[in-house]
């Protein structure tokens, strides 16, 4: 069942909570995307089957969770995640963050390190919004973007365009993750499509390089989209899980490695 949690910040946030063991697992969605994605539907299965504790949301202005999406922006999705992240889970949790979920899931296990038992990120989207910014974004849109406040870009995933703020876009540079060193005492896992055209490889394969971190890998998955929720890879996110808490369970990582492989599946 759905419930809501109000947050410090007054806002009604939808989630649903599958009671197991600890750690439990989180997972943090993407830009304009909803708790049930099969993504999250595939780790509720596996959290059920497995009697492990899961919990999904939705962040304000997503889903069924309440607000107005154009009002909101990265660092009000974040305090959403730490509000429930305190208020709903027992001890540290495993995250796993979906594209903007993986960047909250970095800003998280940065400054609640004692909540974040481990990291899985799925084409993880750290500062998506400079990205933009400076390379998606063409002079008139930009013109219009700061005249205007919003402006609509077509997507791929909705025959809605996204609206894009201005505030959007400023709160994200009071969020950037990548312009400082990035310390995360805990295993981390990364997961990316090389046919992934809204989070390049290459966004990747430079989070690999930037995070510290004593166990990193980074898995390319050859011809895997954005979406990433083909069988064979929806096993590969349980599989990355499962080794995350193997990890964690053992109470030690791999000092050290960084590791990067390129996975064909089917």
């Amino acid at each position: 069942m759905t419930t809501f949690l109000t947050t410090p910040q007054g806002r009604h946030i939808a989630y649903h909570r599958t009671p197991g063991r600890e750690p439990g697992v989180v997972f943090l969605g993407g830009f304009r995307s909803d708790m049930t994605g099969s993504k999250a539907l595939h780790l509720q299965a596996w959290a059920e089957a497995t009697g492990r504790s899961f919990l999904r949301f939705d962040y304000s202005g997503h889903g069924a969770s309440r607000g107005v999406f154009e009002e909101l922006a990265l660092s009000d999705w974040r305090a959403d995640a730490a509000a429930l992240l305190e208020v709903l889970t027992e001890g540290p949790q495993v995250l796993v963050g979906s594209s903007m979920g993986g960047w909250i899931a970095l800003l998280l296990a940065r400054d609640m390190p004692e909540k974040v038992a481990g990291l899985v990120g799925i084409a993880a989207a750290p500062d998506f919004t400079e990205r933009m910014w400076d390379e998606e974004l063409t002079l008139a849109e930009r013109t219009r973007l700061m005249e205007d406040g919003i402006f609509y870009r077509p997507s791929d995933y909705s025959a809605d365009p996204y609206p894009i703020t201005r505030r959007l876009i400023e709160d994200g540079r009071e969020n950037l993750v990548l312009r400082s060193p990035l310390h995360l005492p805990i295993p981390v896992r990364l997961l990316q499509g090389t046919a992934d055209v809204d989070v390049p490889p290459a966004v990747a394969v430079g989070l690999l390089d930037h995070i510290s971190s004593p166990d990193l890998r980074l898995t390319l998955v050859k011809e895997a989209d954005h979406r990433f929720s083909t069988p064979a890879c929806l096993a590969l996110l349980t599989q990355s899980v499962e080794e995350v808490l193997a990890v964690r369970d053992a109470g030690q990582g791999a000092e050290g490695t960084e590791v990067l492989s390129l996975t064909h599946l089917g």
